[in-house]
């Protein structure tokens, strides 16, 4: 198992600067993590850097908080696959599935997967805000849009991952959406557990510290 090609190394936080950007695409080189999660404004910066590697960019689109409307989600998508974006992180309308709209956060998330096709499609869902019942919801609504992965977590909320909601999730998902287990995974013990429970990205800022633990303890990435 290469543990490093389940990394999603992210930088989100509003104030990375262009050398931040810089030091996130170097490791991910170095490292070779399967992509980089920066915000749109950012994709620019960090393909200069990645010119020399295989490292993906991932884009957030409707960042953080998922409730800027759909046609703005569709335009920040459609330009960050034109910027050089080759996936695309969305974050769902929790209002609407609070209000149980569940037409309208299906037509939000099919809208954005249709303007960039073949792209992979994370869509976070937020799992510290939803009940039991509205993330097996949500889990639906992502299949029936053509979602590719279940993201669950943003960064901006209460809480990142867990392990039951992942259990949970992969058990509804029955094989037919990928999910990225994101925020809070901060060592090498965590993540095999994550993906002993069927994670199939793991979205960290911390994705550098776990790959030292593993060097310093000689493990073999």
């Amino acid at each position: 198992m290469q543990i490093q090609t389940y990394f999603e190394h992210t930088l989100l936080k509003p104030t990375a600067t262009r050398k931040d950007i810089k030091q996130l695409c170097e490791v991910a080189i170095q490292y070779n993590f399967h992509s980089v999660c920066v915000s749109s404004s950012n994709i620019f910066t960090a393909k200069s850097y990645l010119l020399k590697g295989n490292v993906k960019i991932c884009s957030t689109v409707g960042f953080p908080f998922g409730n800027s409307s759909t046609a703005s989600k569709v335009a920040e998508a459609k330009k960050a696959i034109e910027d050089g974006a080759q996936e695309i992180n969305m974050v769902i309308n929790l209002g609407m599935l609070k209000n149980q709209n569940y037409v309208g956060v299906y037509k939000d998330i099919r809208d954005v997967k249709l303007a960039i096709g073949k792209i992979p499609l994370h869509v976070t869902i937020e799992i510290s805000e939803l009940a039991k019942n509205e993330i097996l919801r949500v889990c639906q609504i992502c299949i029936d849009a053509k979602a590719d992965f279940i993201k669950t977590s943003s960064g901006f909320s209460k809480s990142g991952a867990t392990l039951i909601a992942v259990k949970m999730i992969k058990k509804t998902v029955k094989g037919q959406l990928k999910i990225n287990a994101s925020i809070g995974i901060k060592d090498f013990e965590t993540v095999l557990k994550y993906i002993d429970a069927g994670a199939d990205r793991i979205g960290s800022s911390f994705s550098v510290k776990i790959m030292e633990e593993m060097i310093h303890q000689e493990i073999d990435i």
